[in-house]
């Protein structure tokens, strides 16, 4: 394998890629997004700085159901998320996820700094209801539970579709080969060309179960604020450094906050 060959690899194995290149469109993708309040002082210690809470201590737990995501196949995937800001800029924070298919967990770790381990999430209808659960090393950790399309948001698709297309950040961490950091970022990114082909709210319930490798329960839930039922198209782009924790590797935040986050370019 030449040294053009190697750069020119799409992934690892560069044999065997573990995903091909994007960016990577998905179609039909389902959510059910429980908002809630939780504990302030957990919010801000999950919170990585420069980032600072949006009013009102909200953090989310979603389910996502994947049928047709271009390189990555059919998967699903669940999480929890923080609602912050970046430089007054309304943003969500991903801080941990869960998901049942090794490529979309291999990209979304190298190349965006997705906070991605295995799970298994399933994202159903129930009889009258939406119906979210989590699985992790076969005990459920968490279930989240909403009215089945009581409330149509047919009027304020594009209102929705605003509400995908804002600022979504990553915490990006990469060891060296000596086990010291050699990436440390906060990755940002916004999702294009979204298709919202139906939104739903109304009545959600919410509820974890402790479980020490996959940590949901630890952003508690002390009041549940909305549910909301959506399913979407949008291409997921590259992405771009909002801060970069180690400035001694060349430039520092400033100098890096433009470039693009491709791994493999």
């Amino acid at each position: 394998m030449t040294h053009d060959e190697i750069l020119q690899a799409a992934s690892m194995p560069a044999f065997c890629p573990s995903y091909p290149r994007g960016p990577y469109r998905f179609i039909r993708r389902e959510y059910l997004i429980v908002t809630y309040e939780t504990d302030p002082a957990i919010l801000r210690a999950a919170l990585p700085e420069p980032l600072e809470p949006a009013p009102g201590n909200l953090a989310y737990y979603e389910w996502m159901k994947m049928p047709d995501s271009s390189g990555f196949g059919d998967y699903e995937e669940s999480g929890t998320g923080i609602h912050a800001t970046y430089q007054g800029e309304p943003c969500s924070f991903s801080v941990q996820m869960y998901l049942d298919d090794e490529p979309p967990i291999t990209a979304g770790r190298e190349i965006w700094g997705f906070p991605k381990k295995y799970g298994v999430p399933r994202l159903k209808v129930t009889k009258d209801t939406l119906t979210g659960t989590l699985h992790y090393d076969d005990e459920r950790v968490a279930m989240g539970t909403m009215t089945y399309k009581h409330r149509s948001l047919e009027g304020r698709l594009d209102e929705v579709a605003r509400g995908i297309e804002r600022l979504q950040v990553n915490l990006k961490l990469i060891p060296d080969v000596d086990g010291a950091p050699k990436v440390a970022q906060l990755v940002g990114y916004n999702l294009e060309d979204v298709t919202v082909h139906g939104a739903w709210e109304g009545e959600a319930r919410l509820h974890f179960i402790p479980h020490v490798n996959c940590r949901v329960a630890d952003l508690p839930v002390r009041r549940v604020v909305s549910g909301r039922h959506q399913v979407v198209d949008f291409t997921l782009p590259f992405g771009r450094v909002l801060h970069d924790y180690l400035p001694t590797r060349g430039g520092g935040a400033a100098a890096d906050r433009a470039l693009p986050v491709d791994a493999f370019a």
